[in-house]
């Protein structure tokens, strides 16, 4: 299938959707501390996100029969992505969160992720926070337009295990526009050159996820959970991103100038 490629209409309308996704996401992050459950997490990003005049674009998302039931993604320490909201899970001294934030605004999709420390955490997990981090920003300077999406992957690949890490492989990046899933796949892995080449106008959702140890991954009962295949500690962080021809555009960073901006970083 062809990559979407966005007229000025449309990017406009994302950066409105990108704005109140990163809004979101770093309150979020203020309300992340020891004694939380994941449950009040969710439900606060659930008034969020309706108080920006948004809708959560995970809650119903659809997969064959199954409805994702939660308003975020809230994963625990060894899981990965799609941890749903319980109030049996309680966030503990030296735990990471990865808070993970779609939305869908005027019909378009502002999606982003970041993975927090709860309280203070080992050297280890915040070594794990500080290279996702990172590989994520390498791939995003590789989303000029002449490059390919391979740029991309093999950047973050790169860094990830030269930190001994390993770069989970059953989930990847993805377009974004319209709807959640869009082309191109991006995946965390992959050689440079390869895979479609990088045009004005797109818009990729670039998000490392990274495990201490394996790779590989499983699904918990629920139907959506997944962790890692180890029970070792995994990390989230994502952008959404604009091709230009003056390079790469983070739309979910911080916008304070944005008269939908409810936070100062």
């Amino acid at each position: 299938m062809a990559i979407p490629i966005k007229n000025e209409r449309a990017i406009a309308q994302m950066r409105d959707a990108c704005a109140i996704a990163s809004t979101v996401l770093y309150k979020l992050r203020d309300s992340v501390g020891p004694g939380i459950t994941t449950y009040d997490l969710d439900q606060i990003g659930r008034e969020l996100i309706a108080g920006l005049g948004a809708r959560s674009a995970c809650y119903g998302y659809q997969v064959d029969s199954r409805r994702f039931p939660a308003f975020t993604c809230l994963s625990v320490n060894e899981e990965v992505v799609h941890g749903i909201g319980s109030l049996k899970r309680v966030l503990h001294d030296g735990d990471i969160i990865a808070l993970d934030l779609v939305v869908e605004y005027e019909g378009y999709i502002g999606d982003n992720a970041m993975t927090v420390a709860v309280g203070k955490i080992s050297d280890a997990r915040a070594k794990l926070l500080r290279v996702t981090e990172e590989s994520l920003r390498l791939g995003i300077a590789q989303a000029t337009v002449g490059n390919r999406i391979g740029d991309i992957s093999h950047a973050v690949q790169t860094h990830v295990e030269k930190h001994g890490f390993g770069v989970v492989r059953d989930m990847v990046g993805h377009g974004v526009g319209t709807s959640m899933h869009e082309e191109p796949q991006i995946p965390n892995f992959g050689r440079r050159g390869k895979g479609e080449l990088i045009k004005p106008g797109m818009t990729l959702a670039i998000e490392p996820m990274v495990n201490v140890g394996s790779w590989r991954t499983r699904t918990l009962a629920d139907g959506w959970t997944i962790v890692t295949a180890d029970s070792k500690d995994s990390a989230h962080f994502e952008h959404t991103v604009l091709t230009t021809e003056r390079g790469p555009e983070v739309l979910t960073l911080p916008r304070l100038d944005s008269p939908l901006s409810i936070h100062a970083v």
